[in-house]
């Protein structure tokens, strides 16, 4: 029974985070802006570790790979699965801090393949965690798959250069799989439609009042018992139920403060440069852009940028990149979402993505 228990846990944990480090080293960008989430002022607070996130990033997905694998055929086992065990007792606090204090909605755990909520990514860990420890409990009867160590070696280094090779290749071009609400072949206005029938947000309102000198909160139910004298602070909604969230619900063309968004979602052949923050493009991909213009103009697209920066970076970056063509602006998060490259290009038919290409494969696009 315990020798059984140990080889399915082995099997489990091991399968686990093979796939789960996979789906995550298809889009290791993807997984850095969640690092960076975590990193931020209102979760931990270390803003000074926001530039490593994506090295950060790519080590810890790759590492999630090599351990699954290591542990499947039994690899240095009392190394692997300590690394498991430290690995997963760090992930499991940082999902139940995610889901107590309510601060990332999201752990990334598998990229945006599947979306889990805070207490069934804390779920997911506690699980895992208990498996785990049943490793390092029986860690005696993790034997090696295959004794010849050269081949073991092989093995793990053959694991650790397929992975370099698609981070290397991922990071140049694009996820090898868009698991993204933006993906080709979406209709970016059907994807902002809420269904017939689709649940609707519940909202609280809470009312402050200061009430001898201390600030205390009433519903809309208490206010008939607000104490006479109390001196109103402010109001805020509580979110008691969000309801349906459509997959894309935060996706605007702002310019000079309208939303164009309907009449150029209309547009048959239109050309998106998106660049979520001009201070941060690359140089290399921002000078292909003008050429890039000029060829998609003279057949026929309109063609439009996309940024979250300020209009006097769009100034700057329209005269330092001699672009001719006007930007939109966006929230970043929506921007992040559409594409990884910083540019990329995305053309629509109708609001329909068509193509999207890395800027390194602007040659590739079909215009």
């Amino acid at each position: 029974m315990k020798k059984t228990l140990t080889h399915f846990s082995r099997l489990f944990v091991g399968t686990l985070f093979i796939i789960s480090g996979l789906i995550k080293l298809n889009d290791p960008v993807g997984f850095s802006y969640k690092l960076a989430e975590y990193f931020s002022e209102p979760v931990f607070n270390m803003p000074f570790l926001v530039p490593f996130s994506l090295p950060l990033a790519l080590f810890l997905v790759i590492l999630e790979v090599l351990l699954g694998i290591m542990l499947i055929i039994g690899y240095k086992s009392k190394f692997t699965i300590w690394s498991l065990l430290l690995m997963i007792v760090f992930f499991t606090f940082l999902t139940f801090y995610s889901a107590y204090y309510d601060v990332v909605k999201d752990c990334g755990c598998f990229g945006d393949a599947l979306h889990l909520t805070p207490w069934e990514s804390f779920t997911k860990d506690v699980v895992l965690l208990f498996f785990i420890l049943i490793l390092y409990v029986n860690k005696r009867l993790v034997k090696p798959l295959f004794f010849n160590k050269i081949f073991q070696n092989a093995i793990v280094l053959l694991g650790l250069a397929a992975c370099i090779f698609m981070a290397y290749s991922v990071l140049n071009h694009l996820p090898i799989i868009d698991f993204r609400p933006y993906k080709v072949g979406t209709n970016i206005q059907k994807g902002m439609e809420i269904p017939e029938g689709a649940p609707m947000p519940v909202v609280e309102m809470i009312f402050i009042y200061k009430v001898n000198g201390v600030n205390q909160e009433f519903t809309e139910k208490d206010l008939m018992n607000i104490p006479e004298g109390a001196e109103f602070v402010d109001r805020k909604d509580k979110v008691i139920s969000e309801g349906y969230v459509p997959p894309i619900h935060d996706f605007t063309m702002t310019k000079d403060g309208s939303d164009y968004k309907d009449e150029l979602l209309q547009e048959p052949k239109l050309l998106m440069i998106v660049t979520y923050d001009l201070t941060l493009s690359d140089e290399d991909g921002m000078q292909r852009l003008a050429k890039l213009n000029q060829d998609a103009t003279a057949k026929g697209y309109k063609v439009i940028g996309m940024t979250n920066s300020s209009q006097e970076e769009i100034e700057k970056a329209q005269k330092k990149y001699n672009l001719k063509f006007d930007f939109y602006t966006c929230d970043a998060i929506a921007l992040k979402t559409i594409e990884r490259a910083n540019p990329s290009i995305v053309i629509l038919d109708k609001g329909t993505v068509k193509q999207k290409v890395h800027y390194n494969d602007i040659q590739d696009l079909k215009l």
